[in-house]
């Protein structure tokens, strides 16, 4: 019997749905759980593809089946069981095997698994995988980090499982380490905030425009066929018009109203204060995961508080506030992508990755969570300008926020004034007024920390004086 050409480890469900993914794209895998059961009962429903299924029972089994130098993807829950399976499996594996981590892993984490092999003749990848359930088993979009060479040896069976858009298959080596991880890390930041947005547009026309849910669905529907064409758009007009089997009422209305969150989202904002790069409208909707949890709270507030006291939502023109919300929405998601890509900018500096920035929307195009239309854009705004220093400032994206940005404060302006909490559309307004303004407000927060700490400033004039004269009489 030939030799895997390629092994998998850990047969839940997205490591099922790869494990069958790569093998029905004609390459043999050996699959290898902790649990013998599992791996049983996997073999017995692959049907067809048992084929190209090697299932073993034993690590030694496990590791003999693949072609060396052999790949093994480890598909657990991240963190310390990543280094306790690695563990195990070292004892087992010879120089040029390749251990692949294809969770939600901390980037960290694998900067620091790479590094711990450097010496060893073992590898290391971290390779990012979005898509969910579905991704894995028809075609994720795959970002990998580690050695050239290693991804040389997984290249085509990574080509050939990964999402295809215009037959381009959404797969690249992004660099060394821990760079695969990141991006997926920061891919996630984008998610959250992309998914905030939405729900904030969904909860302007829930709770201000007392829409159904059925109607809001459509007002999605007919915006997935323009610009705002993406897969969260598709999907939120589907679960919008999703009927609960046992009620016959609309299921998102049915729904508790705490979102759950796995830690990539918090990693985007911590990454990116860490390297001093604004990513408001990933912060806020981290933040606003976190205030969703606290249900209990909320609605104590609420009876002490009480909703604002504001008259009834006015828009004089529905349909024209309805195409507002569209733009309002789109010029959001601008912001949101473009403080990804800056921060994935500045980590490319900070870990000498290189990172490529229009490959990664490239790749981002099918496949993933937050694929949509205008990837297509950024793809082209960054190949032609790829030293740009903001997304925001490519001609064809800077045309965008203009045309957008009078809808965005229209409707951050209405949500407000109707007491509707809109806290990533807000951010998205906030930054681009920031981050277009040339003269802005830090010259008083400088005089503020050189009067209390000394901390110094400097001056516009070019003087030499880089303290003030607070203690000198103003102080006095």
């Amino acid at each position: 019997m030939s030799q895997a050409e390629i092994g998998l480890i850990g047969l839940g469900v997205m490591g099922s749905n790869l494990a069958l993914n790569i093998a029905e794209k004609g390459n043999r895998i050996a699959v290898f759980n902790r649990t013998v059961e599992a791996t049983r009962k996997f073999y017995a429903e692959a049907g067809a593809l048992k084929e190209q299924i090697v299932p073993c029972e034993t690590i030694e089994e496990f590791v003999a089946a693949i072609r060396p130098p052999r790949p093994i993807i480890i598909m657990i829950k991240a963190g310390e069981a990543v280094d306790q399976q690695m563990e195990i499996l070292k004892p087992y594996l010879a120089k040029g095997d390749i251990m692949i981590d294809a969770g939600n892993a901390n980037f960290r984490d694998t900067m620091r698994r790479f590094e711990a092999l450097k010496d060893s003749g073992l590898t290391f990848i971290g390779m990012g995988v979005s898509g969910g359930e579905e991704g894995a088993r028809h075609g994720p979009s795959i970002m990998v980090g580690g050695t050239e060479d290693s991804y040389r040896r997984v290249e085509k069976v990574l080509t050939s499982i990964a999402a295809k858009y215009e037959n381009d298959p959404c797969v690249a080596w992004l660099g060394e380490n821990g760079a695969g991880h990141f991006v997926k890390t920061i891919h996630n930041g984008i998610e959250y905030a992309d998914m905030q947005m939405i729900a904030e547009i969904y909860g302007i026309l829930r709770d201000g425009l007392k829409m159904s849910a059925a109607e809001i669905g459509e007002v999605f529907g007919s915006w997935n066929k323009g610009r705002l064409n993406s897969y969260l758009i598709e999907i939120t007009e589907k679960v919008l018009k999703a009927a609960d089997p046992l009620t016959g009422k609309p299921i998102v209305d049915l729904i508790l109203d705490k979102a759950g969150q796995k830690g990539t989202g918090k990693w985007s904002v911590i990454e990116a204060q860490n390297m001093g790069i604004p990513a408001t409208g990933i912060e806020a909707a981290v933040a606003a995961r976190s205030i969703s949890s606290m249900k209990e709270e909320r609605e104590a507030a609420e009876k002490i508080l009480g909703l604002p006291s504001v008259g009834e939502f006015a828009v004089a023109d529905r349909n024209a506030f309805l195409k507002d919300l569209e733009s309002a929405l789109l010029a959001a998601k601008i912001g949101a992508y473009a403080q990804g890509f800056a921060v994935m900018s500045a980590a490319s500096k900070e870990f000498g990755w290189n990172l490529p920035m229009p490959t990664i929307a490239k790749i981002w195009r099918a496949g993933c969570i937050i694929r949509s239309q205008f990837l297509d854009e950024i793809t082209t705004a960054f190949t032609k300008a790829p030293d740009a220093a903001n997304l925001i400032v490519t001609p064809a994206f800077a045309a965008m926020v203009k045309e957008t940005d009078g809808a965005l404060r229209r409707v951050v302006s209405a949500a407000v004034l109707g007491g509707l909490p809109v806290p990533a559309l807000a951010s998205a307004l906030g930054y681009f007024d920031s981050y277009r303004r040339g003269r802005g407000t830090a010259n008083v927060i400088q005089a503020q920390r050189d009067f209390f700490g000394a901390h110094g400033f400097d001056r516009i004039d070019g003087a030499d004086s880089h303290h003030g004269p607070w203690g000198s009489g103003l102080n006095g």
